[in-house]
């Protein structure tokens, strides 16, 4: 709608993203996520947030709010720190677009399974890596009108997070048994070739069963 509206009217709302180490620029930490320069930057952002969303709400939805939250506002408050305020050409910098939120959302994804080492959690990890993989090359200094900055620092923001809700999330596994569980041997009605304890005899068994 945001997007819809500024070809309409002809809006610009650049002015509204995150603009570092200048307190007017605080108000873009909340609105640059949903600021884009055109409708392709809009797609790129927009499908993979809504599989990162959907995978988060599924399998951690007992933190999926907090833990979007803090990703949301973790990566606007590490770029308004560390990030550019000035373009390679010399001129204002301006940090628009959801794309620090998604690249918290693959961090997070990834490395609470390795923080939890639950195999739901490793499987998502997995399919991370190879699905979105090819991210992570957006993380260092490229063309001007790219911020690389939210790239990389949403994803140490996800991680940071991670790192955090690691414990809520196994409690949530327990809680709901999906934590792995040792393997349970099932009973077998008929018969052994061998005896079951065979391998639990001790020396003087074995001796005392071949005299």
């Amino acid at each position: 709608m945001i997007e819809i509206s500024k070809q309409l009217f002809y809006l610009s709302l650049g002015q509204y993203g995150l603009y570092p180490r200048d307190i007017s620029g605080l108000r873009g930490i909340l609105f640059s996520p949903f600021i884009h320069s055109d409708f392709p930057h809009l797609i790129s952002n927009s499908i993979p947030l809504l599989v990162l969303l959907c995978l988060l709400f599924v399998f951690y939805k007992k933190v999926a709010y907090r833990a979007l939250g803090s990703i949301y506002i973790l990566t606007g408050v590490l770029v308004w720190i560390f990030g550019r305020n000035t373009s390679y050409v010399g001129g204002p910098l301006y940090h628009v677009g959801a794309s620090g939120v998604v690249y918290g959302l693959v961090a997070f994804i990834f490395w609470i399974g390795v923080f939890t080492k639950n195999r739901i959690s490793i499987v998502l990890s997995l399919i991370m890596v190879f699905v979105y993989g090819s991210m992570f090359l957006g993380i260092a200094p490229g063309e001007d009108g790219i911020s690389w900055e939210s790239h990389l620092l949403g994803g140490v923001a996800g991680i940071i997070v991670a790192f955090l809700f690691r414990n809520k999330v196994i409690a949530y596994y327990r809680e709901e048994k999906l934590v792995d569980q040792p393997f349970e041997e099932e009973e077998y009605e008929g018969e052994y070739f061998l005896p079951r304890d065979i391998f639990d005899n001790n020396e003087e068994d074995l001796i005392a069963d071949e005299e």
